[in-house]
C-alpha cells in the first residue's frame, strides 16, 4: 500500500488518496512507549545514564540522557564534520584530558558508550566547577560550555551569542525539564494512527506558501526576518519547515518546538529501519546544526516546507543528502519553547 500511495503521488494524486494509504499504513505498528526518563533512552543505556547522572550534583540523569540525545541521537559510532567522536561527541584532545575507562577493561575508548557516557557526566562536572563563578544560570553555563568551551562562557559571562550553541542549550534545557514519564498520555510517543493523523493535516497544506519563520499550531502565518540568504518572510503568510511539523503535530495534542533542532531534541531517536508514517526527518551534520525537517509519508516521500520561494510540498525523503535522522514525537505537557 506504501509503494502505492507513492506511484499516485508521481501522478499527482489528490490528498485523499494519499491519505487513504496513510490510515492503511497507520494500522502496521502498535504505538510504542517512553523510557521511565522523560527523555526517551534506549534501554541498554538506561543504568549507565541512571549512575552517571549522580556524578555531581549539576548533573541529573535526564541532562544527562538530553545532552546525548542533542549530541548524537544515542549513536556510539558517531562522528560529526569537526572531529568530535562517539555518543557524547568528544574532540581528541578533550577524551584526552577528561576520558575515563568507565568498564574496567583496561582501555578508555571514546567509542564505547561504558567509557564515553561516565566520561561525559565527569566533565560536565569539571566544567560545572571550572565556571561556577559566572554570573547567570549555572546549569545553562555547563551546558554552553560543554558546546562552545568554558572560556567563550567566560569572556562572554554566560551563554555566548552563538547561535548554535544557544539553540544547543535551549533544546537540552527544556528536554531535561519535561516531567517524568511515570505512566499516561504524557512521556508516550505518538501512536500509528496519530502519524496518520499528523501527516493528513500536513498534507492539507500543499500549496501553502513558504514563509521564513512562519506557522504555528493554528496554522500558517506571517514570518520573521531572515534566512541565511536574507529572504524574509514578513509579508508571506503560510509554513517553514518547523512551522509545518508545528502545526501538524498539534492536531494530536503536541506542543512541538519551534525550531528543527529543538524538534529533534523533544522527539524520541528511531532507527531507520523502523521508520512509519508520520515519524520526523531531520537534516544537518550534528544535532545542533540541523537546518531541515520534514514528516514520513511512506514509500520514500515526506510532506513538507523545503525553502523560501517553494510551497509546502511532497518530497523525497533523500532530496537532501545531509540526512541525521529520524525520531517520533513524544506527548508532554512541555510548554512551547
Amino acid at each position: 500500500m506504501r509503494s502505492a500511495a507513492v506511484v499516485a503521488i508521481g501522478a499527482g494524486a489528490t490528498a485523499a488518496v494519499i491519505g487513504a494509504a496513510l490510515l492503511q499504513a497507520a494500522g502496521d505498528t502498535p504505538a510504542g512507549k517512553a523510557m521511565g526518563l522523560s527523555v526517551s533512552v534506549p534501554a541498554k543505556y538506561r543504568d549507565l545514564i541512571q549512575d552517571a547522572g549522580n556524578t555531581c550534583p549539576e548533573v541529573s540523569p535526564n541532562l544527562l540522557a538530553a545532552l546525548l540525545t542533542q549530541e548524537s541521537g544515542f549513536k556510539p559510532k558517531a562522528s560529526s564534520p569537526v572531529g568530535a567522536q562517539g555518543i557524547a561527541q568528544f574532540m581528541p584532545s578533550t577524551w584526552e584530558s577528561s576520558g575515563v575507562d568507565g568498564n574496567g577493561d583496561g582501555k578508555r575508548d571514546v567509542f564505547d558508550p561504558e567509557d564515553a557516557i561516565p566520561s561525559s557526566a565527569k566533565y560536565l562536572c569539571s566544567i560545572a566547577e571550572d565556571v561556577k563563578d559566572v554570573p547567570g544560570n549555572k546549569q545553562n553555563n555547563m551546558l554552553a560550555a560543554y558546546n562552545a568551551g568554558t572560556g567563550a562562557v567566560k569572556k562572554y559571562g554566560g551563554v555566548p551569542p552563538y547561535k548554535e550553541t544557544q539553540n544547543y542549550v535551549r533544546s537540552i534545557s527544556a528536554m531535561a525539564g519535561k516531567p517524568s514519564t511515570g505512566g499516561g498520555k504524557s512521556g508516550t510517543v505518538v501512536s500509528a494512527q496519530e502519524g496518520a493523523t499528523a501527516v493528513n493535516a500536513a498534507q492539507d497544506m500543499v500549496g501553502k506558501p513558504y514563509s521564513w519563520g512562519g506557522g504555528n499550531a493554528d496554522g500558517p502565518s506571517a514570518g520573521t526576518c531572515c534566512s541565511p540568504k536574507g529572504r524574509s518572510g514578513e509579508s508571506i503568510k503560510g509554513f517553514d519547515c518547523s512551522g509545518l511539523v508545528a502545526y501538524a503535530f498539534a492536531k494530536v495534542g503536541i506542543t512541538m518546538p519551534r525550531t528543527a533542532a529543538a524538534q529533534y531534541a523533544a522527539s524520541k531517536p528511531i532507527p531507520s529501519g523502523q521508520m512509519r508514517v508520520g515519524d520526523l526527518i531531520f537534516y544537518g551534520s550534528s544535532a545542533t546544526s540541523i537546518h531541515h525537517v520534514g514528516i514520513y509519508i511512506g514509500g520514500g516521500y515526506m510532506v513538507d516546507a523545503p525553502r523560501p520561494g517553494t510551497k509546502v510540498r511532497y518530497s523525497p525523503t533523500n532530496s537532501m543528502s545531509d540526512q541525521f535522522g529520524v525520531a517520533r514525537p513524544i506527548h508532554s505537557s512541555a510548554k512551547e519553547i
